[in-house]
């Protein structure tokens, strides 16, 4: 790596920082999340996984608007910098909910829900807008990109694996609370260093506020007004949180919208755009799939975890609590991440370097063989039912090298997809995959147990809790590899609708 053409922007490490510290932000919620509901809130178990679903869903949805504002009105800076603000000052109504202040229940649910609306709007802002500016530190065809965006990758699970250590445990320790405030000054540090280094990126492509957004609408520019418009998206967010049976619904309609937009945008730019845009929606598709599997760690992961793992360590006294059990991910994240950035560089250079479906059906191979692993530390389940904790370790260990096959590949993917005049539209159409996946996800997490046919709660066994997640899980596991086995039969059309693209 020590070549001059391999070395990296100087922005990137400022993007890589920002983004990490909004990922710490993000990942110490959500790591406390369903216990919080759970335990604090009093949610039964489904409630709860439906709650979060619903809140992670409209996390990922809420970038498309905030791409399509970025590109034509508010630029990147601007959005990523709103973003942070909304995110940081959500997270901090969250620590009112909890019973620092001992209040009314009615009062702690609205004060969460608001909370939350302001964390999804702001997510909206600057998720898809970071994401879009690393894409813009290269060239087309510079073989620099995938690499790049996989040590951008890095900095985003370093921030998740200091949430679900740090957070976690501080969170379940000395209360939900702490959790949360740790969790809100670290989006105060992503924006305080993403402001700080604004000079080495500002010379990316819209990155400032552009001259439709100084135009006037509605008494005062653009930008402002649409500023004032975006807490208005908050109530939107609490009544579809609150009224998740719907949520489905409108996610399908904004994808069907989205998807229509990208392919129109397509045809206008000739043969090879129209089929690229339609390969950017297959593979749309693929992740859904992938991601509304990965998604349990938050919900039935957590809960299996919690209910059917030894997380008990008799060499140093000490029971990992079932929150940390997260952390798994991200570790393996880093201790993978510069091995695959290194791999695609060389593999690149050696003219071996899969193909984009490829690269997707690998990875979906990897993720059902990790829940397949439930079914072998089932056999080595304890009297108590519970399987050891390798079993997460080596489940997690696959989902990781699975997730590093597809993700960071998929956010390179769109960068190159997409022509530029939406580049902020296409990477807002791939997060509201996330969405939908997310959405299924928590839907998923209910069939793993606890409740009955009328949807009231109801108590299993250990044994009957620990047949019924391996069951679950298992099944899933299959299911995945016989995708990733239909993918690789047809990765060579695919490849053929995007024209090259690697």
């Amino acid at each position: 790596m020590s070549d001059q053409s391999l070395k990296h922007p100087p922005a990137l490490w400022t993007l890589f920082m920002s983004e990490m510290w909004e990922r710490f932000c993000y990942y110490g919620m959500r790591a406390l999340l369903t216990l919080f509901l759970i335990e604090s809130m009093m949610k039964g178990n489904s409630e709860a996984f439906l709650i979060y679903g619903a809140y992670t869903a409209l996390v990922y949805a809420a970038p498309i608007l905030g791409g399509r504002l970025a590109d034509k009105y508010l630029g990147y800076q601007y959005a990523i910098m709103l973003g942070a603000v909304l995110m940081s000052i959500g997270e901090f109504l969250i620590v009112a909910s909890t019973d620092i202040l001992d209040l009314d229940t009615a009062v702690r649910d609205t004060l969460m829900l608001i909370g939350m609306g302001g964390l999804i709007v702001g997510n909206g802002y600057f998720k898809a807008n970071i994401s879009t500016i690393v894409g813009k530190l290269y060239k087309d065809g510079d073989p620099r990109r995938d690499s790049g965006f996989t040590i951008f990758y890095i900095g985003i699970n370093i921030g998740a694996l200091l949430a679900t250590t740090v957070v976690a445990v501080v969170g379940k320790k000395y209360g939900f609370e702490y959790g949360f405030g740790l969790a809100g000054l670290g989006m105060l540090a992503g924006l305080f260093i993403f402001w700080g280094g604004r000079k080495k990126y500002e010379h990316v492509p819209n990155i400032a506020i552009t001259d439709e957004g100084r135009e006037k609408w509605l008494g005062m520019e653009r930008w402002k007004t649409i500023t004032l418009l975006s807490l208005l998206l908050i109530p939107l967010c609490m009544v579809l949180i609150f009224k998740n049976n719907i949520l489905i619904y409108v996610l399908i309609a904004i994808f069907i919208l989205v998807v229509f937009q990208l392919i129109s945008a397509g045809v206008k730019e000739g043969g090879v755009w129209r089929d690229r845009m339609i390969a950017l929606t297959i593979m749309m598709v693929i992740n859904i799939i992938f991601w509304a599997a990965f998604e349990q760690a938050g919900t039935s992961l957590t809960l299996f975890a919690k209910e059917n793992v030894n997380r008990y360590m008799s060499f140093i006294d000490w029971e990992m609590p079932a929150t940390m059990t997260q952390f798994f991910n991200p570790f393996f994240i880093i201790t993978f991440g510069s091995l695959f950035s290194w791999m695609w560089v060389k593999l690149d250079a050696m003219g071996k370097n899969p193909s984009i479906p490829m690269k997707f059906s690998y990875g979906i191979l990897q993720l059902g063989a990790g829940y397949l692993v439930t079914m072998i530390g089932m056999q080595f389940a304890n009297d108590a039912f519970q399987v050891p904790l390798l079993t997460l370790v080596f489940l997690y260990m696959l989902h990781t090298t699975g997730e590093l096959f597809l993700s960071p590949i998929g956010l390179s993917m769109v960068t190159k997809l997409a022509p530029k005049q939406i580049a902020g539209t296409a990477m807002g159409g791939w997060f509201l995959s996330f969405a939908m996946a997310n959405y299924l996800a928590g839907a998923i997490a209910t069939l793993t147990g606890g409740e009955g046919h009328g949807g009231e709660e109801v108590l299993l066994s250990a044994q009957e809790g620990l047949q019924t997640y391996v069951g679950t899980f298992s099944t899933l596991g299959y299911v995945l590899i016989g995708l990733a086995i239909l993918i690789a039969i047809l990765s060579k059309p695919l490849n053929k609708l995007m024209h090259g693209v690697v």
